[in-house]
């Protein structure tokens, strides 16, 4: 895989929960992080005393940020409406060469800022509320 333009990286939203993703319009900038926690169960009988790892236990999470301009209204008030009706709806991401994550998202932060002189800019903040799906894109 060689080198990605930023603005391939798309996050993209649920509008009426029916399937059909829009593009989050404005967003410079987007940024997805995979968590996962561990399970320690290391014991005295663990060999050498190196520290064990329960397989397949914890917690996985993952986390998306974005940050950019407004240009779209539908999809700027279906951000909004998210946010305070507290929905979990299905986002995607679009990671180019590598693949689509799909699931349940909260948003967790929305943000409004501008200055006297420069655009109104917001960023958002996602939190996976349920089982991702990945799907490999086919070169």
């Amino acid at each position: 895989m060689g080198a990605q333009n930023g603005k391939d990286l798309l996050l993209k939203v649920d509008m009426t929960s029916d399937g059909q993703f829009e593009t989050i319009a404005g967003l410079r900038a987007t940024r997805v992080s995979f968590n996962a926690e561990s399970v320690d169960v290391t014991s005295l009988e663990s060999q050498g005393g190196w520290r064990e790892l329960l397989a397949g236990a914890g917690v996985r999470s993952a986390s998306i940020t974005g940050a950019g301009v407004f240009k779209d209204e539908g999809t700027d008030e279906r951000a909004r409406q998210i946010f305070f009706d507290g929905e979990t709806p299905n986002f995607q991401v679009i990671i180019p060469d590598f693949g689509i994550v799909e699931g349940p998202f909260q948003v967790t932060s929305l943000e409004y800022s501008g200055s006297h002189n420069g655009e109104a800019t917001y960023e958002v903040s996602l939190a996976s509320a349920g089982a991702l799906v990945f799907t490999a894109l086919v070169a």
